[in-house]
């Protein structure tokens, strides 16, 4: 009778949630009548099935079971049989997941890092709590309220546990600084924090302005808008518009960030169902900010979902030039049910068409394959050679103007731009690896910032004059020295052997068959000495082509630049040597290509 009740109680509650999500069924319990189609019939009998093992599980098995959790583990392997981004969130998780896309948090407002155990500020979020009490760029939090804020204990997630919270409470915080003995102490109320779409946004010359999007969120338009705004009171004409490692985010922020620049009544995007082929269609509605001027806009392997929408409609409707690489291909739309305990299922529920009727979305088999095709296409040359990618004709589309376009997944830009495979040092690796860069900013920004401001009183000062000195050189290799970090090459044996057995691992397998093959160790040792010998060679050769000082002096300067004067600018130095950057700026000056390939920019 009880297993009864339950099993009546749990198909009540199934009613409920399904009706709640949308969903119509034309049954209520096992008993009652059924749709007249299989594949209802066959529904039905497979929930019962699965719900019997959970009885069973719960009633019968030998020992006490946590049923959430096993009911946890089985919707997360279900999902991970239909797509590699249908998800299971646990409540835990719903918060965080969400804060991107929402634009904001509750916080005290800070970006901060965990240096040797110590939570060390980047920067106060523009406009946050923390920025309005007073706090700075290097301040060292040594308590949160009554609790040490240093040691072991102090991690990340620690840091976020301790500092955020409802907006209206407070935190006291007792902070160490530079030069001042002895603790600060600051009540912060914690507020809103918002998290900002956009990372940078400046004039590249008199004419052309540069923005790049990190994210598609709830503020996202309203940001661009400002950001086009002080961009166009600053004379700019043409724009440069980086959507390079977007990821995505809200499908309504997509379209309405790509009607700014496309005219009224053009279709952006459209969804569809294949499974009850419901369509719908995104529309441009109104008079956008920017449907006048040149517009280059930049992709890469990252960029996907909202940037494929957008990058896609530009390219469709003939508005910009895209340059980059292919984009990541990701065109599945998904949407959000709730679950009764608050956690979420973020399941696909349609796919991403651009006006052209290409589907964004690349095809998959298994999500093993699916995460390892950029590596593929690293392997196959896709990302370092344009003649590497090849499309049949059956994926062959049309723009509005009847330039061809090419399907298959992802948007193809119409100017390839390689990767950079200019492999990093070792040295430099490890001063990033041991977040040298970020320590010596800090500190140096601390020692020198009266003297950097009085030098260099704005940005653009800083940007064209400011150099390292012999001195400061001296400085900052003595630093990472007493870091442990040294431009040398360390001969590590042990690594050496383990990367000559993984690469001729099946090769040594063949060539040592008997006890008696072992005894004649000439060959093998001289094998053994090519390949450490080469590898050495290989780290000087990158050593010779990857210039240090270059990219360290680079590394350093966009820092200071991010907490000394305005941080939307500090990108213009780091983009200096990016290749697809200064390829964008040759072709928004560049006339006869726009009219040649029929973009509309006026």
């Amino acid at each position: 009778m009880r297993v009864s009740k339950l099993y009546r109680k749990f198909w009540s509650s199934l009613v409920v949630i399904l009706l709640l999500n949308g969903v119509v069924i034309a049954q209520t319990y096992p008993g009652g009548n059924r749709s007249s189609t299989d594949k209802t019939n066959d529904y039905f009998m497979q929930s019962q099935k699965l719900n019997r093992v959970m009885q069973m599980i719960y009633y019968q098995y030998v020992d006490t079971v946590n049923i959430g959790k096993i009911l946890e583990k089985g919707i997360v392997e279900m999902l991970t049989t239909l797509d590699p981004h249908s998800a299971y969130i646990p409540v835990k998780d719903v918060q965080r997941s969400n804060e991107p896309l929402q634009g904001n948090f509750e916080g005290i407002g800070i970006s901060f890092q965990v240096i040797k155990d110590t939570i060390t500020v980047i920067q106060p979020i523009k406009g946050g709590p923390s920025e309005k009490i007073g706090i700075q760029t290097g301040d060292k939090i040594v308590f949160i309220g009554d609790t040490v804020a240093t040691g072991k204990h102090c991690t990340n997630d620690w840091v976020a546990y301790k500092l955020r919270g409802a907006k209206g409470t407070k935190v006291i915080v007792k902070i160490k600084r530079a030069n001042i003995p002895d603790l600060l102490a600051f009540t912060i109320i914690r507020d809103k924090i918002p998290i900002y779409s956009i990372e940078s946004y400046f004039m590249i010359d008199k004419e052309t302005g540069y923005l790049q999007l990190d994210r598609f969120s709830q503020t996202t338009v309203e940001e661009f808008e400002t950001a086009i705004r002080k961009l166009k009171s600053e004379g700019m004409k043409n724009l440069i518009f980086d959507l390079r490692g977007n990821s995505g985010g809200f499908l309504h922020a997509a379209v309405e960030l790509a009607d700014q620049f496309l005219s009224d009544e053009k279709l952006v995007v459209y969804t569809q169902n294949n499974q009850d082929k419901n369509r719908v269609d995104y529309n441009t509605k109104e008079e956008g900010i920017f449907e006048k001027g040149k517009l280059v806009v930049l992709i890469d392997e990252y960029s996907a979902s909202a940037s494929e929408i957008v990058s896609g409609a530009v390219q469709d409707w003939d508005r910009g030039i895209i340059i980059g690489r292919r984009s990541f291909g990701k065109g599945l739309v998904q949407s959000q049910f709730p679950l009764q305990d608050g956690s979420l299922v973020r399941l696909t529920t349609s796919r991403y068409y651009i006006p052209s009727g290409r589907c964004i979305q690349k095809p998959y088999e298994g999500v093993e394959d699916y995460s390892r095709d950029l590596i593929n296409r690293y392997n196959s040359g896709q990302l370092t050679h344009a003649d590497s990618v090849h499309f049949p004709d059956s994926l062959k589309f049309y723009t509005n103007n009847k330039r061809v376009v090419y399907g298959g997944g992802g948007i193809m830009p119409d100017i390839f731009v390689p990767m950079d495979t200019t492999r990093m040092t070792n040295f430099y690796w490890k001063l990033y690896r041991n977040n040298i860069f970020n320590r010596f900013a800090l500190e140096y920004a601390d020692r020198e910032k009266q003297n950097i401001l009085q030098k260099y009183p704005d940005f653009e000062v800083f940007a064209e004059k400011f150099k390292f000195t012999p001195a400061t050189w001296e400085e900052f290799y003595e630093f990472a020295k007493k870091e442990g970090v040294t431009d040398s090459i360390t001969f590590d044996f042990k690594a050496y052997l383990n990367a000559f057995i993984k690469e001729n691992g099946d090769s040594l397998n063949k060539v040592i068959v008997s006890y008696d093959t072992l005894k004649d160790t000439d060959k093998l040792q001289q094998w053994l000495t090519d390949f450490i010998g080469k590898s050495i060679q290989k780290t000087e050769n990158e050593s010779q082509n990857f210039d240090n000082q270059l990219h360290i002096e680079r590394q350093i300067k966009t820092l200071l630049a991010r907490n000394l004067y305005d941080n939307r600018k500090a990108a213009k130095i780091w983009l200096q040597t990016d290749d697809t950057y200064q390829k964008a700026i040759e072709v928004i000056h560049n006339d006869a290509l726009f009219k040649k390939m029929k973009i509309q920019n006026n």
